[in-house]
């Protein structure tokens, strides 16, 4: 009797470790698109079945889950994005901008933002940060939310088509604050883009008032009492030294852009000059947040990006002053 009592108390505590180290919890599927609220606008309903415009035919090449992981002991959801062909692919960390529910990701942004980069052969994983789209906890705006996305390595490693050895990361607005913070606390990432990224929360509070009473007021803990630190913590142009210098990193920005002036990339840039942090920076003129205007020569740079430091391997750039 003994010996069964003790047998079950092991097999207990083994089920109970196997649970602790898998990061994933579920893992759905999405097979019904009908419900996506702009179908129309990229897909075509014939005799019942879907047939995607063109532009959007890809989507038949890629599958597109919702899944939910654990963050800090906290059930956090997001998207996975895969192409549908056997094999492994590197992976790219896509960081959302917004905050709450406003900038969350849908299954339409899997089929869209992240399937367009999936489709080129990646597998793409987007976190909706604690506490946002039914996850449990708080969102932070770039407090300890900041995990969720710093877990998706060991996320990834559950997943059979990821190669976990080569993973970049992508992010825009707030999800480029996001991107900051992460590298300076990750060392396995090969690569880095930003949109319109958040580098100077001074900037933005004094540039957008209601960013600070509406959204950090809100969402960031004891903000009030810790004002600078917090403002600091989340500001990359005041601690560029802790960037790593092995992750090449490209900066996009419109400069028309009212959410997050181009000045902010623009200042973060000179800091990597001192510190000789391997980055491109392009400004689209005219272009808005979403610099929406030049979308095609956006979603090309990002792409050739992650081609050459992710796919191809290329060898970081000489970040020492050279040539005659």
């Amino acid at each position: 009797m003994k010996r069964l009592q003790l047998l079950l108390l092991v097999l207990f505590f083994s089920g109970v470790y196997a649970q602790e180290k898998s990061r994933i919890l579920t893992k759905e599927l999405v097979s019904d698109y009908s419900k996506i609220p702009f179908i129309s606008r990229i897909a075509e309903n014939v005799t019942g079945n879907i047939h995607w415009k063109e532009g959007y035919t890809y989507i038949d090449s890629i599958d597109v889950y919702k899944i939910a992981y654990v963050s800090d002991g906290l059930k956090v959801h997001g998207l996975l994005v895969t192409p549908k062909k056997k094999g492994t692919y590197p992976c790219i960390i896509y960081n959302r901008g917004g905050n709450r529910n406003f900038g969350a990701l849908s299954e339409g942004h899997g089929l869209v933002t992240l399937g367009k980069i999936a489709k080129e052969g990646y597998v793409v994983i987007a976190s909706q940060y604690r506490g946002n789209a039914g996850g449990e906890g708080s969102e932070e705006f770039g407090g300890a939310d900041v995990n969720d996305v710093t877990v998706l390595p060991e996320v990834l490693k559950e997943i059979s088509k990821a190669d976990v050895s080569r993973i970049g990361m992508y992010g825009w607005s707030r999800g480029g604050m996001m991107t900051y913070i992460a590298l300076t606390k990750m060392k396995n990432i090969k690569a880095a883009v930003v949109g319109g990224a958040v580098s100077d929360c001074f900037g933005l509070v004094n540039d957008r008032p209601k960013m600070e009473s509406a959204v950090l007021a809100q969402v960031v803990p004891a903000y009030a009492e810790h004002k600078q630190q917090e403002l600091t913590k989340r500001s990359a142009v005041h601690w560029v030294a802790d960037f790593p210098k092995e992750v090449p990193i490209l900066m996009l920005h419109g400069n028309a852009d009212w959410r997050v002036k181009p000045e902010q990339s623009l200042q973060l840039a000179l800091e990597f000059e001192k510190y000789r942090i391997p980055y491109r920076l392009v400004m689209f003129e005219g272009g808005n947040h979403g610099i929406s205007e030049h979308k095609k020569e956006v979603n090309e740079q990002v792409l050739a990006w992650f081609a050459r430091f992710l796919k191809n391997e290329e060898q970081l750039p000489n970040m020492e002053y050279h040539g005659r």
